[in-house]
């Protein structure tokens, strides 16, 4: 709005210049502009133990608070003093699409050494938060929260609640590893992570624990040791310390009745927190930013990128209570302590009971890959899966019984709530305060995703589908957006919504609690529904980081927005695209006494390109490679047919009468030809494959890698019908070393240092 000078000659005019100075004034007080500066700049940290790189924000980790009144409006200038382009997403606030922050979607990337300016009105109240949405950067700092404090006039302002000292929280993890590294390795497999977390599940541990025919059956059904997160981090931090006191709020010493809102936030790249408090219960009042009828709970997960606001109480005075946030799969926990006195312990979550897991896995899976509901109908986390490695509940032997589940009792096998004493947080237990209903003459446009997943290659999708497979859902604007969510893969998924708030429609009706973030237990069916009431294409992902930049991503349309940051928007969406199917490589080489062997590998979400080698160190051994071009096929990925190119030479064994099982001339040691075949996964996660050569050979072959012998012991085997066959075995010594011995028919026995990337 502007203010302008009119002619002072007339008093009816003066009049109105007055009047119109007066609404100016009013209307910029109550438009009140928040301005904040952003500096970007690299930084070095050390949180455990080693100097690493990370993203400072104005000097700190995590990124400054940003708070606001609704009403305002934000101005926001970031300055890239990066090498590299950067963003910042408004997580859950609601704002023009050109101010959401998601480079090549809704505008450019912040290239390096440039500023770029964001600003919006300030229209809803909450706790939320920000970070980057370019590349991996939200793991190494760009995490802060943001506060949209409610007017003091609102009407939804309640007593005993919102003004109550207030204190904002923002949970993260740390990693000394670099997080382009962190993505590697899960596409490669690795289970260095499970390593660091005691969680291997290998046949020693099978056996040891009595659980040998659990592991058999697992591996039947072609599936990789259980767990319940991908990486294993070196801290956990609140508000960027793994501990920290509160001892006052405003320059006032909290004492005993003292009550704390805590706002807290889970900027976490991949992990979900357990929070517990020393001093009692905890009364959960809002979530992502939205009020809810106050419940007590004495625990709840909250899932990456969600936010809960509690009220905590200090019952007793000389005594500091620690509110603990610890990562699901319990391994690192960080502190906060509030109170003045002798610091009052909650105590360490005890070891998840992994074999257990692993045999309600079995249970749940078919043989074809996909999840067995066993009649089950789940949702709003109320059955929470992993109950029964949880010895809090269950006890340190299991109580769930053996082999598959029964109808019936189902339900309280896996309900927390109904095992114990301990009451947990589920979706069901929110309620909103106030009316959340839709307009109900609005059109209705169902939509309904299997989220769906591969472990072995970490691969995540929606409906079998990476978002570089996907186009835009195109939605009407005025439209009542109603999505079914199934999971059918064996991770929990926080799926978030950007520019809206959507309704769980978790039983409470008109009362549906809101929110951005819905947390998907393996087996649930969700239902959520927004009003698409702002017009522009918006991000709807996974927001474990990982499996956001694997491919679980969709985009809604709403209307043909034109958006004046991007003049090409098909050619910005197919570079969204590619950023979320990036290719990954693989290589390990091993330094043996009888040669030198090894391979590498380029993979995305469907094609794998890459070379065996095998190299004698001298004529009798001979050099041999193949190298193979392939897609995985199916939504398990079990099946990837493949053209290729061997190439080989060996001088002892040279013989034109020499034959294979087929009793074709075998070729094997005098070879450079064009193939074409399939691999496949069988039970066991047997690796076979069929190939036959331009010249009509062919060759069937069968093998196994990293069979978990022990925590760091791991086998292997080959054979196929050139009559050649090897096995061999190889101690972990950490993630890119280990020592290797293994025979091989053409090479003998070697043993030697093996490496890998």
């Amino acid at each position: 709005m502007y203010c302008t000078k009119g002619n002072k000659n007339r008093l009816p005019q003066k009049l109105s210049i007055t009047v119109l100075a007066v609404f100016c004034s009013l209307w910029g007080m109550a438009q009140k502009l928040v301005h904040y500066d952003l500096y970007m700049q690299d930084t070095i940290v050390n949180y455990a133990g080693k100097q690493k790189r990370a993203i400072a924000v104005n000097g700190q980790i995590p990124m400054p608070t940003l708070e606001f009144t609704e009403g305002d409006t934000a101005e926001i200038v970031v300055h890239n003093l990066l090498k590299e382009s950067t963003s910042l997403h408004w997580h859950g606030v609601f704002l023009p699409n050109k101010e959401d922050g998601v480079p090549f979607l809704t505008q450019m990337p912040i290239e390096p050494g440039t500023t770029y300016t964001y600003r919006f009105p300030i229209v809803q109240n909450g706790t939320h938060w920000y970070h980057s949405h370019s590349g991996l950067q939200e793991q190494i700092g760009m995490y802060g929260s943001f506060i949209m404090h409610k007017k003091s006039d609102d009407k939804t302002f309640r007593k005993g609640i919102d003004d109550l000292p207030t204190v904002p929280l923002i949970i993260s993890e740390w990693t000394n590893l670099n997080p382009n590294n962190v993505h590697r390795m899960l596409h490669n497999a690795s289970d260095w992570f499970a390593i660091k977390k005691n969680a291997t599940q290998s046949y020693a541990e099978a056996i040891r624990s009595g659980y040998f025919k659990t592991k058999l059956r697992n591996e039947w059904k072609r599936m990789l040791a259980m767990d319940v997160s991908d990486v294993y981090y070196d801290r956990v931090l609140l508000n960027g310390n793994p501990f920290t006191d509160l001892h006052n709020i405003d320059g006032k010493p909290l004492k005993a009745g003292d009550k704390v809102r805590l706002r807290i936030a889970n900027g976490g790249a991949s992990s979900y927190f357990w929070l517990r408090y020393a001093g009692g219960k905890i009364t959960v009042v809002a979530s992502d930013g939205n009020d809810v009828q106050p419940v007590e709970v004495d625990r709840l997960m909250i899932a990456v990128s969600e936010t809960y606001d509690i009220v905590v109480t200090i019952p007793e005075s000389n005594k500091a209570y620690e509110l603990m946030a610890t990562t699901e799969d319990r391994t690192n926990s960080a502190s906060y302590f509030i109170g003045n006195g002798t610091k009052q312990m909650v105590g360490a979550m005890p070891r998840l009971k992994y074999f257990e897991g692993m045999k309600m896995m079995n249970g749940m899976m078919k043989m074809n890959g996909d999840l067995d509901d066993m009649g089950m109908s789940m949702s709003w986390n109320k059955m929470d899966m992993n109950v029964v490695m949880y010895p809090e509940i269950t006890g340190t032997e299991s109580k769930m019984g053996k082999g598959k589940m029964e109808m019936g009792d189902s339900h309280n096998r896996y309900n927390a709530n109904a095992l114990g004493n301990i009451v947990t947080l589920n979706y069901s237990m929110l309620q909103s305060p106030t009316n959340t209903t839709l307009p109900a003459n609005a059109p209705v446009k169902e939509i309904k995703f299997t989220l769906t997943g591969n472990m072995n290659r970490y691969v995540w999708s929606m409906d079998n589908k990476v978002l570089s497979e996907a186009d835009k859902i195109p939605v009407k604007k005025g439209e009542v957006l109603r999505i079914t969510l199934y999971n059918n893969s064996m991770m929990r998924h926080p799926i978030h919504l950007h520019g809206f708030d959507f309704r769980l429609l978790n039983g409470h009706g008109e009362n549906a609690p809101l929110k951005n973030i819905i947390d998907i237990m393996p087996m649930e069916t969700d239902t959520i529904e927004f009003l698409a009431n702002t017009e522009g294409d918006w991000f709807f992902h996974c927001h474990i980081l990982y499996h956001m930049m694997a491919g679980m991503n969709r985009v809604f349309s709403v209307d043909d927005y034109k958006n004046p940051l991007l003049p090409n928007k098909q050619m910005a969406y197919k570079m969204l695209q590619r950023e979320s199917n990036m290719p990954h490589l693989m290589a390990q080489n091993d330094f043996a006494t009888n040669g030198n062997d090894g391979e590498w590998m380029l993979q995305n979400a469907r094609w794998s390109l890459g070379t065996e080698w095998r190299l004698g160190y001298n004529n009798m051994h001979g050099y041999e490679t193949e190298t193979h071009l392939g897609r995985y096929m199916g939504r398990m990925q079990w099946l990837m047919p493949f053209i290729g190119f061997d190439w080989r030479y060996r001088k002892v064994g040279i013989d034109e009468h020499e034959k294979n099982l087929f009793g074709q001339a075998n070729t094997k040691d005098n070879r450079a030809m064009l193939s074409m075949g399939v691999n496949y996964t069988l039970p066991m996660l047997l690796r076979f494959q069929s190939e036959i050569f331009m010249d009509g050979i062919v060759r069937l072959q069968l093998m196994r890698e990293d069979i978990p012998v022990s925590k760091r012991l791991r086998a292997g085997f080959m054979v196929n019908t050139d009559m050649e066959y090897m096995a061999d075995l190889r101690y972990i010594i950490n993630r890119n070393m280990g020592i290797r011995t293994h025979y091989d028919s053409d090479m003998g026995f070697g043993i030697g240092l093996s490496i890998n990337y």
